[in-house]
């Protein structure tokens, strides 16, 4: 890899991670660079767009990435059930050890921007639509009605999502917990 393509990485990386903890609004480009340790043109060079392309880029990667992340927890073992709910534990051990400020890389995001800003709105859209695509195919292929999978789906995702927003402003993992054990009981009834 180019040093060039190692610094829009590092950009892209540094990115993630402080709008994941600070949000968009809440996160600086010069601290971006700084912490990329990346030259301020370096910024315009890669997104010509300024911040905005930057955001647009992060969601999209950090959702692809999360998406593998969560999709290996879910096929860690041949119980999908039981992966269901280790997954919402393992998502409330990320809190915990990063003290609460690393949870979706999208939702904060995609919370902040789904009034004011029409192409980040539709990033994190997409993002979540592929999302739902991945996990209702997931689903199917463990034994779910096609039919049920992709509400089934919309309904672990707005339980993650929501959990990790009441796990944040309570500091606890209470609702992640609730909401595993809840999902893998959604999951093996859905179950054909």
């Amino acid at each position: 890899m180019s040093a060039v393509n190692k610094t829009k990485e590092r950009i892209l990386d540094v990115s993630a991670e402080l709008f994941r903890q600070q949000g968009l609004a809440g996160t600086g480009v010069k601290q971006i660079l700084n912490r990329a340790n990346a030259p301020f043109g370096s910024l315009y060079h890669h997104f010509p767009g300024g911040k905005d392309e930057l955001a647009a880029e992060t969601i999209r990667r950090a959702g692809a990435q999360y998406a593998e992340l969560v999709a290996g927890k879910l096929l860690a073992g041949p119980d999908l059930v039981a992966n269901v709910r280790a997954a919402f534990r393992s998502a409330g051990q990320t809190l915990v050890d990063t003290d609460y400020a690393d949870a979706c890389p999208i939702e904060t995001v995609a919370l902040e921007v789904a009034n004011t800003n029409e192409p980040l709105r539709l990033a994190t859209a997409e993002v979540f639509e592929s999302w739902l695509s991945g996990l209702t195919a997931l689903l199917v292929a463990n034994d779910v009605a096609k039919k049920k999978a992709r509400p089934l789906a919309h309904v672990i995702l707005s339980a993650l999502e929501g959990a990790f927003v009441f796990a944040r402003a309570s500091r606890s993992t209470e609702a992640l917990d609730a909401c595993g054990a809840a999902m893998a009981t959604l999951v093996a009834a859905a179950k054909s």
